[in-house]
């Protein structure tokens, strides 16, 4: 395999890498269930925990706005620790590594520890540009080591942590090539060829028909195989009802106005506050009260899955590194043990189940669509059927579904939106319509700017310094399209 650098230039290796990546993750053999050391076969049930660790890249360094330098929001933190819950950063910093410090002492102790992570690739730009080495040292460890690698498994994101129902489609598929690039050169082909699951930035999943066919279609083409959802964001195909039993897989169907149809294996996040289930280890006790399920005629281990935040929060920060170490010790070796998803998923498939076998679910609201649209009629027929919606019932939207159900990613967001929507339709016209090469330099400079400009933090907080951030992030993308293109 070619080597990969993490760095090019001064900027992030976020693209030109294509090839090789495709090639990487063209690889289908089983990458887990062979050094698993679980017994598939005897087990009742099993859990799996995810880390999702994120920090956005801000214009503060500096006093002036318009000339800062662009840096972690954790370095803005550790440089102002008397504003706010800045003085966390310093734990933070740890929590970006331990698991590094836990996964080797457990799987020396004998137990079977599994984590899984989700790593924006904007956070991991930022600890490298700060020095922070000691990070990727640890991460490195349990990554790439033929003794721990088992344990952990990365989940693909979008590199800029952007939010799928409200990115245009074009982007989001950069932002999904983007991360796959950086991982890359972090961590090298091979860990890029174990890359599996998918977990959408803020767990949003878009439901409008032709946005969510075009999200599983970046993901499939992207090599994944399964995303993970939140519950409330997905119904039952057949009548729109809410999924019955949430830990089990799932084949989520994502159909376009064209009549065209793809799929991909669903596994359920349920609801719940998420530090607090992932910090007191929750999901270990609920999967202990359950027993194994059928599944088109096979019986199969129940499976309970949860992300959260992995330093956010004085559960994740102080509770979480004795209770994980705990219930790792308790758990391992048992009817209930902790596993990652792929192997779950790689164990099913020596049973012969195939993603067509799992029930199929779509994403919220589209069963009421569907029953008022003619199968392919196409986009504007859509648009005329969500219009009629829409009128009938304020409470019917396409703007997706996400970790919470009271957030939209787009009504009230008009004043960073607009210069968002204006950068990315530059990026469009000049580099990817006149089919500019993504290992020019100038094409990685726009991207990158592109890309830090769509990170959802400039949405959610909605007010304030957050929104000048944004827009002046925004500003700086479209004055470099301008200038070089």
């Amino acid at each position: 395999m070619t080597m990969i650098a993490e760095y090019v230039e001064g900027l992030p290796n976020i693209c030109g890498n294509e090839e090789a990546i495709a090639q990487a993750v063209r690889r289908k053999d089983p990458v887990y269930l062979p050094e698993s050391g679980i017994d598939f076969g005897r087990i009742k049930s099993a859990y799996a925990v995810a880390l999702h660790m994120h920090q956005p890249l801000i214009p503060a360094g500096g006093n002036d706005l318009r000339t800062a330098e662009v840096i972690s929001n954790l370095q803005h933190m550790m440089e102002n620790p008397s504003v706010g819950d800045n003085h966390n950063a310093g734990v933070f910093h740890w929590c970006y590594k331990r698991m590094g410090e836990f996964i080797p002492k457990l799987v020396h102790e004998g137990k079977q520890p599994r984590v899984m992570f989700d790593y924006s690739g904007t956070l991991l730009h930022g600890l490298r540009k700060m020095g922070l080495n000691d990070v990727f040292d640890s991460l490195r460890t349990i990554t790439c080591d033929p003794q721990y690698r088992r344990c952990v498994e990365w989940l693909g994101s979008a590199w800029g942590h952007a939010v799928a129902p409200s990115t245009p489609v074009q982007d989001y598929r950069l932002h999904v090539r983007a991360w796959q690039n950086h991982f890359a050169g972090i961590f090298g082909e091979e860990a890029v060829s174990r890359l599996r699951g998918f977990s959408p930035s803020e767990m949003a999943l878009p439901n409008h028909p032709d946005v969510a066919y075009e999200f599983v279609k970046t993901l499939k083409e992207c090599g994944y195989r399964w995303v993970l959802v939140q519950e409330h964001t997905v119904e039952r195909v057949e009548d729109g009802g809410g999924i019955q039993g949430a830990h089990r897989p799932y084949r989520l169907v994502a159909k376009n106005s064209s009549g065209d149809s793809l799929s991909i294996t669903a596994i359920i996040k349920t609801q719940g506050s998420d530090t607090k289930l992932i910090g007191q280890m929750q999901p270990y006790y609920e999967a202990k009260g359950l027993g194994r399920v059928d599944v088109a005629g096979q019986s199969i281990p129940s499976l309970v899955t949860q992300i959260s935040d992995g330093e956010n929060g004085g559960v994740m920060m102080n509770e979480f590194p004795s209770k994980y170490q705990s219930v790792i010790h308790e758990s391992s070796g048992t009817e209930t043990p902790p596993v990652n998803v792929t192997e779950y998923l790689e164990y099913l498939d020596t049973l012969g189940l195939k993603e067509e076998n799992l029930p199929a679910i779509q994403p919220i609201m589209q069963h009421r669509i569907w029953q008022r649209f003619k199968d392919g009629a196409g986009p504007d027929a859509l648009a005329e059927t969500i219009k009629k919606l829409e009128a009938e019932d304020n409470r019917f939207h396409v703007e997706g579904g996400s970790w919470t159900n009271n957030i939209s990613w787009v009504k009230g967001y008009e004043s960073v939106l607009g210069p968002m929507e204006k950068a990315s339709a530059l990026f469009a016209s000049k580099v990817l319509d006149k089919n500019v090469s993504p290992s020019e330099r100038r094409y990685r400079n726009a991207l990158y700017h592109l890309l830090i400009t769509q990170t959802s933090c400039y949405r959610y907080w909605g007010e304030g310094i957050w929104v000048d951030y944004g827009r002046e992030l925004c500003r700086r993308a479209i004055d470099i399209l301008n200038h070089d293109f």
